[in-house]
């Protein structure tokens, strides 16, 4: 029988294959039982399905085994970024209405002082809190729990405000998770490789989930290491990863080394990098790498596998989905021709169900029947999309979403700042790295160096400016929106400052 709860997958594979998550050794089977026995322990806290519990925690066995619980229980898991702070990460627990909160012994301080009153804090290592082990009980019998449920709230950078909170079906993450088996292949011979964290999709629905489907091995690291990364897939026999970002730039510009083809892995998974570091990657390091693009919302979109890929096409339309260019009405526009890319699912229940507490951007982003993605492309002629940029007013660094919107929120706290604008600037490395414009208070005095160190612990590590420019006048419309555009023309000018340089 099919597995339609990602609780029935889990149950319906506890194989002993060995698992290797952060430097810890553990199974499905070991986990299985870990979940299960969580998940007798929320409901036991007087949880009730559908309620929501939210998640700092940085992968480890005791994560998964948190992540499996909930969805067993019908309960909603809502984890959030280890790297947020400050007033952000207040707004993220209030927002998404968790009664209880989750978190690594080393995040309980920052938890607890943004946490809501009333919402109760576990802790997975020593702190004087509840622990997961207090938690725990003895499984009875569960309830059913609906395919179509919400099972995860991820939270995406937001454009024009605040974060949105991407409500996922167990159903959506299951259609993910074995759409990118059938694309990549993978059986129980494999050995799958993740290094990105677990408030990502990427590791959830294209690592983990395809791991528990085939039966294949697993390893998650916490970070990304050039240095160290072929020396993991050979240690640990891995034949398959997924990249993002920068990861296949930083690889490929190493220096070579005799041994670069003698390695296990067979193909690689992710979206997409410049074309002539996809095609040298492949031919120096003897891996095939299949690229696609897809968003939080609507996962897995376009599909290239290495045998139909196009220079600088992430493929074309993924099965089960409609891809289209259009027009700012909404009309589609001739092949070959800029417009915004659209999609909408061609079976039930794979797209997002909309954004938390959110139901006017919902409307919006599903218009006229279709999903806006806020990204700018074009299609040629044979249906293969060509990613240009973006409309939305995000930055995309190293496989992150950066929230434009902070960074200008918290530089406007700052008292010698009168007017700041938040984007992206292309990277040597691919993607985008964050630049500000600032326009200073007459007579107030900050520096490069001051908006940075203002920045940190306010924001994201990620999301902490590289380049700042201090201008007299921000260019505006006539309805004084700020024309970024025009700034990310001008891109990095002589009078920029680099915190890298």
């Amino acid at each position: 029988m099919t597995a339609r709860t990602l609780g029935d997958l889990l149950a319906a594979h506890p194989h002993d294959t060995a698992w290797t998550v952060a430097g810890e050794r553990t199974s499905p089977a070991a986990l299985d039982t870990a979940a299960k026995r969580l998940a007798a322990g929320f409901l036991g806290l007087g949880h009730e399905p559908g309620d929501h519990v939210a998640l700092m925690m940085r992968a480890s066995p005791a994560a998964l085994a948190v992540w499996f619980g909930l969805a067993r229980a019908g309960l909603v898991e809502v984890p959030l970024n280890t790297a947020t702070r400050g007033h952000l990460l207040e707004h993220l627990l209030a927002h998404s209405r968790a009664r209880t909160v989750v978190c690594d012994a080393e995040f309980l301080p920052l938890v607890r002082e943004a946490a809501p009153a009333g919402v109760r804090i576990v802790v997975h290592g020593s702190g004087d809190a509840p622990s997961l082990e207090d938690v725990e009980r003895e499984p009875a019998g569960f309830s059913a729990v609906d395919p179509d449920a919400t099972t995860v709230v991820l939270y995406t950078s937001g454009t024009t405000g605040p974060p949105k909170g991407v409500r996922l079906s167990h159903r959506s993450n299951l259609w993910l998770a074995r759409r990118t088996v059938e694309l990549m292949g993978y059986t129980a011979a494999d050995r799958l490789y993740s290094v990105f964290p677990l408030f990502h999709s990427n590791a959830r629905f294209c690592s983990v989930l395809p791991a528990l489907l085939t039966g294949a091995g697993l390893v998650m690291d916490r970070r990304f290491s050039a240095s160290g990364f072929w020396d993991t897939c050979r240690a640990h026999g891995i034949t398959a990863f997924n990249f993002q970002g920068a990861m296949l730039t930083l690889l490929h510009n190493r220096s070579p080394r005799p041994d670069d083809a003698d390695n296990p892995v067979r193909v690689g998974f992710g979206a997409p990098c410049p074309p002539e570091v996809t095609e040298a990657f492949e031919r120096r390091f003897g891996v095939a790498l299949t690229e696609i693009y897809g968003s939080t919302e609507a996962s897995l979109v376009v599909e290239g596998p290495p045998g139909e890929r196009r220079s600088g096409s992430p493929g074309r339309a993924a099965a089960g989905y409609e891809v289209r260019i259009v027009d700012e009405r909404g009309h589609e526009v001739p092949r070959g021709e800029a417009g915004e890319i659209v999609c909408r699912p061609k079976e039930p229940g794979i797209l997002f169900s909309g954004y938390h507490d959110m139901p006017e951007e919902t409307v919006e982003a599903w218009r006229d029947l279709w999903f806006h993605t806020g990204d700018r492309g074009r299609m040629d002629a044979a249906g293969y999309l060509y990613f240009l940029d973006r409309l939305s007013d995000s930055i995309r660094r190293r496989g992150e979403n950066v929230s434009s919107w902070e960074i200008e929120r918290v530089l406007a706290t700052h008292p010698a700042v009168d007017a700041v604008a938040a984007y992206g600037v292309p990277s040597p490395l691919s993607e985008e790295d964050v630049m500000v414009a600032v326009v200073l208070v007459p007579g107030a005095g900050l520096d490069g160096p001051g908006v940075v160190a203002h920045c940190t612990g306010r924001l994201t590590e990620f999301a902490v400016p590289r380049y700042v420019r201090f201008l007299d006048a921000l260019p505006v419309t006539p309805s004084q929106r700020t024309e970024k555009y025009k700034l990310r023309a001008d891109g990095v000018t002589a009078d920029t400052w680099d915190r890298e340089a």
